[in-house]
């Protein structure tokens, strides 16, 4: 259940277990700024929220018009130790570590971390000399958010190949299988849903057979073998074995003529019309399981594919997650829709912890972008809005989230869905999952359709592939308070001119 709850920050010039510099106060005799450096000062505020602009960001706050520039081995190395600070820390005493930070402040609460635990034990049982400050540099290093996103592995609730990894245990009513046997005899794995289909009919025919024999044998048809005077109520049956192969062709409806039930008897007859009712019911049930068992559009999951990725992006100057989806066969998906969950824990402010809660993730159920003409891959596209659980996460808080996207693609398979048959068509359905670790902030993906020869060429080879754009790196509510703000800049700028130009 802790897999899902939120990191804590990994910053670890903040929250790190090693003594830090403290923060120094002004001198008195500082000069204080004026009023040209506090307007700099929240121009370069301003100008923060888009770390990954080459130039000032012009009057929308970002530049969707320009190419996409390819990342440098600086930005690289750059993106890679983030997390570690300019400066190695110095030598300090354990009691300046106490003082600055107290271990109370360090994580949040149940929320084990053992590297850090290592990290504390260390440095308050050993004492920090110089010689130690290269192995303290590379702790911090270890320690930084790309590091953590490799080392990192917990268990997923969708695989990615669309299996739930929840085992069902400690049912105590399990009679409640048996009132829908149907459904659980299709839901048995093939070499039991088998075993149970071959032992319907033997059971029954060493039922049925041993009734015969107990009849032949209580009226002495077995000791009257030959005897032309006898009349039998089942003749030719002289043991068990001829009595099971009398069961069988009775019930299979072969009738070789060598063993029969006469009219000599009424039990006899009787017996017959109870095997042939029987023997009905179990063709009935046994061969619209293995019916249902065989055509079920299980398989028919395994040629839609999902991208291995999301990407969040800007699109119509709008904070966008997507990811794409694919069908391989020519034969297509009728009515076909998709939905996202989102799946992460919380705690409430009353202090109740939800575990694994749900989340509904618009994909535009309300405009009807949710239902896919699936013909060729389509991108999907969640906006982040207002109503979005990712209004307030940036590329930063990104890493320090953990949480789970369950893509759902539902629809009829074409071949059993077609024209008036589409009431009784088979639902396919196709499942996936991204974790926090497969979002792409700042990537969009390449196209993969072209025309030739009159139609459109599909190259599925092109499916996985995502070029990097200058995306802000601030979160789509720092973006939209961005856009706010300089709107009312320009309003009162637009004011402040209107006053100047009207006559005296």
């Amino acid at each position: 259940m802790l897999a899902y709850l939120p990191r804590p920050p990994t910053d670890t010039s903040r929250y790190g277990t090693f003594p830090q510099k403290p923060d120094l106060p002004a001198a008195p005799g500082a000069p204080v700024e004026d009023g040209g450096q506090k307007a700099a000062a929240a121009a370069a505020k301003r100008g923060a929220a888009m770390p990954n602009y080459p130039s000032a960001p012009r009057h929308s706050g970002f530049v969707p018009g320009e190419p996409s520039l390819p990342p440098s081995r600086g930005s690289l190395s750059a993106q890679q130790h983030r997390g570690r600070p300019s400066w190695c820390p110095p030598p300090a005493p354990q009691e300046a570590a106490a003082r600055f930070y107290p271990l109370h402040a360090l994580s949040v609460a149940n929320i084990p971390n053992s590297s850090r635990g290592r990290t504390s034990a260390r440095s308050s049982t050993a004492p920090t000399p110089e010689g130690l400050q290269g192995r303290r540099c590379k702790l911090l290093e270890e320690d930084s958010p790309m590091a953590q996103a490799g080392r990192r592995q917990r268990q997923r609730y969708v695989t990615k190949v669309g299996k739930c990894q929840v085992n069902l245990g400690n049912i105590q009513d399990k009679k409640r299988f048996l009132s829908d046997i149907f459904t659980t005899i299709v839901d048995l794995k093939y070499r039991w849903f088998l075993f149970v289909f071959m032992m319907c009919y033997v059971v029954t025919w060493v039922v049925f057979g041993f009734i015969y024999f107990l009849d032949a044998w209580v009226r002495g048809d077995v000791w009257h073998q030959g005897d032309p005077e006898w009349q039998a109520c089942i003749e030719n049956v002289d043991g068990f074995v001829s009595a099971l192969l009398l069961s069988v062709e009775s019930q299979r409806t072969i009738g070789y003529g060598t063993r029969m039930v006469t009219a000599n008897c009424a039990e006899g007859v009787i017996l017959l019309i109870a095997q042939s009712i029987v023997g009905s019911m179990i063709d009935a049930m046994m061969v619209g399981c293995m019916f249902v068992k065989i055509s079920r559009p299980k398989k028919r999951a395994q040629t839609l594919i999902f991208s291995k990725n999301c990407v969040i992006s800007l699109r119509d100057e709008k904070l966008c997650l997507m990811f794409r989806v694919g069908d391989l066969r020519e034969s297509h998906m009728v009515d076909a829709k998709i939905r996202a969950k989102l799946i992460k824990s919380r705690q409430t402010a009353e202090g109740e912890f939800i575990p694994l809660e749900q989340s509904e993730l618009n994909l535009g159920y309300d405009t009807g972008e949710d239902r896919l003409f699936l013909v060729e891959p389509q991108i999907i596209c969640h906006v982040i809005n207002r109503r979005s659980p990712f209004w307030d996460m940036s590329a930063e808080s990104l890493r320090r989230e953990q949480f789970e996207i369950i893509i759902i693609l539902e629809g009829i398979v074409e071949a059993t869905g077609k024209c008036h048959v589409l009431a009784a068509g088979m639902t396919c359905q196709a499942r996936t999952s991204y974790t926090e670790d497969e979002i792409l902030w700042g990537y969009r993906f390449e196209p993969c359709m072209s025309l030739e020869k009159g139609a459109f060429q599909v190259d599925y080879s092109r499916f996985e592939m995502t070029f990097e754009v200058q995306t802000p790196a601030a979160s789509a509510k720092e973006l939209q308070e961005l856009r706010e703000l300089e709107q009312q800049e320009h309003s009162t700028l637009s004011l402040y001119w209107d006053q100047l130009v009207q006559p005296c």
